[in-house]
């Protein structure tokens, strides 16, 4: 049976629920088989948000200014039926932003708040692809190949995603066949060239090659570094990693030993990244990859993760 290959990445603001003494931050966390998970960034009050979602939830994003979640559907592997949806940030009022066969495999999910959009991969669809928040508008930006022969080869399959505004650019990983050594990370301009589309566009760079089953990308545009999971085998998968997003590119591999890593989400200010592996494990490490800590395990098949400050829209209500 093909193993799932998952991901996730997160831009978060503030929300109206926080209340003064309580909890400033939440992580968020998707488990393949329905639900959706919340708890403190060190592990305590864990909240089943939503239990019985449908369609196998792989990447996640927050707009706690909003007070909303998104996720996206992959759906049925073999059939063109991924979705993407939206709730409260208390699990309630689900709403479909793009409906079934929108995309066909969703995987990881970027917020745009300032444009009011969303990206993600979309895995058998062989594409990146972005819509607005009330779902119209919905584009096609990258299309690595057509047809059954194209879907069949899993180097066109796209996973992870990763938005750069200032600098313009989109990132976007291709994970290969299950350690295949032939995964790639990509990156483009937002905007597909004028004059070309997205199955032609020319502007396409490949950062890295021959990696043996990258998943989940983050930025740190401050520090101008990308951090990326690997989901295959040892030495080299089962990993956190981190490469600058300037020339060179060279990887510095941060973590070992998970058990199919698969979500990342940064919390910059809090010097910290978490991590989710396919085995149902949640940890916390510092951004240099020390002080790991396992939150929770045995939780289910575990997908996206995002991390949010709940304080944000507090502070703003304030002034």
């Amino acid at each position: 049976m093909m193993r799932p290959a998952v991901l996730v990445v997160v831009v978060l603001l503030g929300w109206s629920g926080a209340v003064a003494g309580g909890p400033n931050a939440r992580i968020y966390f998707l488990d393949l088989r329905g639900k959706l998970v919340s708890a403190t960034p060190e592990g305590g009050d864990r909240q089943v948000l939503i239990d019985g979602l449908k369609g196998q939830p792989d990447g996640i994003a927050v707009d706690v200014e909003a007070g909303h979640i998104y996720w996206t559907n992959m759906g049925d592997y073999a059939a063109d039926d991924g979705s993407i949806e939206r709730a409260n940030l208390d699990g309630s009022n689900v709403t479909t932003i793009v409906k079934t066969g929108g995309t066909w495999t969703g995987k990881q999910l970027v917020l745009d708040k300032p444009n009011g959009k969303l990206y993600w991969s979309d895995r058998e669809g062989l594409r990146v692809m972005r819509v607005n928040l009330d779902g119209s508008g919905l584009e096609t930006l990258v299309e690595t190949g057509r047809g059954d022969a194209a879907r069949k080869d899993q180097r066109n399959w796209c996973v992870g995603m990763a938005l750069d505004l200032a600098g313009g650019k989109i990132y976007w990983t291709q994970k290969g066949g299950d350690n295949a050594n032939a995964g790639t990370i990509r990156r483009a301009n937002i905007e597909i060239p004028r004059g070309q589309t997205a199955l032609n566009r020319t502007d396409i760079e490949v950062l890295f090659d021959g990696l043996p089953e990258p998943i989940d990308l983050e930025l740190d545009l401050a520090k101008r570094h990308l951090y990326w999971t690997d989901r295959g085998n040892p030495p080299d998968g089962n990993t956190v990693n981190r490469t600058s997003i300037d020339a060179p590119h060279e990887r510095t591999i941060l973590a070992r030993g998970f058990n199919e890593t698969i979500g990342i989400a940064l919390d910059l200010e809090g010097g910290r990244m978490f991590l989710t592996d396919l085995r149902g494990s949640v940890y916390s490490l510092k951004l240099d990859g020390s002080d790991r800590k396992t939150l929770f395990t045995d939780q289910g098949m575990l997908t996206g993760i995002a991390h949010a400050d709940l304080t944000r829209r507090l502070t703003s209500a304030q002034r």
